[in-house]
């Protein structure tokens, strides 16, 4: 009896180890992030009475989706991820789980994701989303060690959720729903410039090239992500301009913009006279684009309920 107890301990343990790694590959953060950006489009887009159905289906496949997108990364890039302090404890490099059961969870996720998108929104939300799975891990994924080039192309497949969101609710691309993408876009310049700078070290050793200014952590790139930032202010009241929104997010986007864009003159200051702590800057601006940009979409929704 107590060995049979034992032996399903064991078996009960084993299968929640797998789990736990199937969930780690999914990056649940990440894709909560997007799932959440694309459901922010969504209620922005709803008129009249929002289907909740709809919206709940819509955010379940889009993390889906976006785990599946994930996990492709993790696979092609599993070699290079064990080299990167970072990511070395992540569960294929660390051989927690091997790489058919990844392509497995791959497999599954993406068509259950796609599925409940085809069944619940429509074909042109499917096809996009199918777009920037390729794009972000087909495309991205291998430019990481080409060039800065590959911020712009990954920012594309970053900027689709609320687009896709919009898109879900009406049917149509239309100009509100690209300036919604649009202001994700430029924030993503910011963004992984920030991770980018932070990461440096473990990016060398990866051999990836992602910072601007030759790839180099210095004046220059400091000022590029300044005006990338700068370029949120007036991205952000595009909404409320264009009768997407009201006065009340508008003042709440202006006080976040003008508090990140201060982050990267610090980072332009310490440049330039405090070399050593530029990391610390960098560190603040990455921290500052976490908090941006859902506390700029939870604003959005808020004025427009």
């Amino acid at each position: 009896m107590i060995g049979q107890t034992v032996h399903t301990w064991g078996i009960l343990g084993f299968v929640g180890e797998r789990l736990r790694c199937y969930i780690e590959l999914l990056k649940p953060r990440l894709s909560f992030l997007v799932a959440f950006s694309s459901v922010f489009g969504f209620v922005l887009g709803s008129t009249g009475a929002m289907s909740w159905t709809s919206l709940i289906m819509l955010g379940l496949g889009g993390f889906l989706v976006s785990g599946a997108s994930v996990t492709i990364n993790q696979i092609l890039e599993k070699d290079l991820d064990a080299l990167m302090s970072r990511t070395k404890n992540r569960p294929l490099p660390t051989h927690r789980i091997t790489k058919l059961e990844a392509i497995w969870v791959v497999v599954v996720t993406l068509a259950v994701g796609l599925g409940l998108l085809l069944q619940f929104t429509n074909t042109l939300t499917v096809i996009l989303s199918l777009v920037s799975v390729v794009l972000y891990s087909f495309v991205y994924t291998p430019l990481k060690r080409v060039g800065p080039i590959a911020v712009f192309v990954g920012a594309i497949p970053g900027a689709l959720p609320p687009l896709l969101g919009w898109i879900a609710a009406t049917g149509a691309i239309s100009y509100q729903a690209l300036v919604l993408f649009g202001i994700q876009f430029i924030w993503q310049f910011p963004h992984f410039w920030a991770i980018a700078w932070v990461s440096f070290d473990d990016y060398q050793k990866a051999g990836f090239k992602l910072l601007p200014s030759a790839g180099k952590q210095d004046f220059t790139t400091a000022i590029q992500i300044m005006i990338y930032t700068l370029f949120l202010l007036p991205m952000g009241l595009l909404p409320a301009k264009l009768g997407i929104t009201g006065i009340n997010s508008a003042l709440v986007v202006t006080v976040c913009g003008v508090l990140f864009l201060g982050q990267t003159f610090l980072l332009m200051r310490d440049c330039l006279t405090q070399g050593a702590k530029a990391k610390k800057s960098a560190l603040k601006i990455m921290f500052g684009s976490f908090v941006y940009l859902p506390v700029v979409q939870i604003a959005f929704i808020l004025d427009k309920m």
